[in-house]
């Protein structure tokens, strides 16, 4: 008799690395967002994630919006940038599913896991080696496991932001990606610069996900 994968939902979904992540670690996916995601590779519900149900799902990734906590902030003060994380985790935890929120370095994560390029080899090489300038926190309803640590510091990183294009330089040394070097390193190959610009890495999300996976299927 065959069993089928556990389901995820992906919430907040974007494009789909995250997804993509978590496809490869073993779940089935499913990803909601306000905004059509033409090039999401899995099911797609167009749907307000704070309201749609969790029922018949075994676990739950959410990526609330991050702008509150980015540069955002200060480069447009007038602007009021929408804070779910609250929100979202509450609605998660009242599930009583497994569930991890992922958002950028700054954000209100209780005890979050931070990930880092340098620990899965995302790398280009460009007369030399550019590593993925780009840190991501998850939080999870138990203590995610720490990876092997940031390696960053003294290296050349190469940044993924704005549309992905273009060789302004990033913080530190190193310069911002070309698109074909963000898909390179972010490990996506189907999505657009600004997608890219927003997208976590799946494979931060893979080694999330072995780890999840193990919480749904015991």
């Amino acid at each position: 008799m065959t069993t089928r994968p556990p389901r995820l939902l992906d919430l907040f979904c974007g494009a789909g690395g995250a997804a993509m992540g978590y496809h490869r670690a073993g779940f089935e996916v499913v990803g909601v967002d306000l905004e059509p995601q033409p090039r999401y590779p899995f099911a797609f519900e167009r749907a307000d994630a704070m309201t749609f149900p969790l029922k018949g799902f075994d676990a739950v990734h959410a990526s609330p919006p991050c702008q509150a906590y980015t540069a955002l902030r200060t480069l447009h003060p007038d602007r009021i940038y929408v804070d779910l994380i609250g929100r979202t985790r509450n609605r998660l935890r009242r599930s009583g599913l497994p569930w991890v929120i992922e958002n950028v370095p700054g954000a209100p994560l209780r005890d979050p896991v931070t990930l880092c390029g340098t620990e899965f080899s995302l790398n280009v090489v460009d007369g030399g080696v550019y590593w993925l300038a780009r840190h991501r926190v998850f939080e999870s309803d138990r203590p995610v496991p720490a990876a092997s640590g940031c390696r960053c510091r003294g290296r050349a990183v190469m940044g993924v932001y704005g549309h992905g294009g273009g060789a302004n330089p990033a913080p530190g040394k190193g310069r911002k990606a070309r698109l074909s070097e963000a898909r390179t390193l972010l490990g996506i190959g189907w999505m657009t610069g600004p997608e890219l610009a927003q997208a976590v890495p799946p494979a931060y999300t893979e080694y999330i996900g072995r780890w999840l996976i193990r919480r749904t299927t015991v």
